[in-house]
């Protein structure tokens, strides 16, 4: 099912853990609308970079983010968030340029300069920008 022009449902529940413990990562109605709405932003960062984004992390269910080690307040349960990258950019590029950008977003955070975190809220969007390294913990801002 395609959530948008360039991402599918599949890609966005997909999850090697999930398939190796047998945990079900079926989204709700109401978490498939909230994804169509993470694709929509999702798209929009692909046209701001000109580049295709790859989604690492979409939504999880509350036993596969339980599984994974996530935060118990994780927006990726309700399917407003995903970790991505974009192809030939550095982490850190596509989080500068997305940050430098109009784009709304509730929070943006580089993790561990692998990959970057893109959530949306259903509340007014705090634009909030964190940096996490190992061994460090979350820094305010692009570090």
């Amino acid at each position: 099912m395609l959530l948008s022009p360039h991402f599918t449902l599949a890609e966005m529940t997909v999850s090697e853990t999930a398939a190796r413990r047998g945990i079900d990562n079926t989204p709700s109605e109401q978490i498939i609308s909230n994804l169509q709405r993470l694709s929509a932003g999702l798209e929009d960062i692909r046209r701001l970079v000109g580049r295709p984004i790859l989604v690492s992390s979409g939504y999880r269910s509350q036993a596969l983010n339980k599984a994974v080690g996530g935060s118990t307040s994780s927006v990726h349960t309700q399917g407003l968030a995903a970790d991505i990258i974009a192809v030939g950019l550095s982490p850190r590029e596509l989080a500068r340029q997305v940050v430098d950008s109009g784009l709304m977003f509730d929070q943006l955070i580089l993790e561990f300069d692998q990959w970057v975190h893109f959530g949306l809220s259903a509340e007014t969007p705090r634009r909030q920008v964190l940096t996490i390294r190992r061994g460090s913990g979350y820094l305010s801002g692009l570090i």
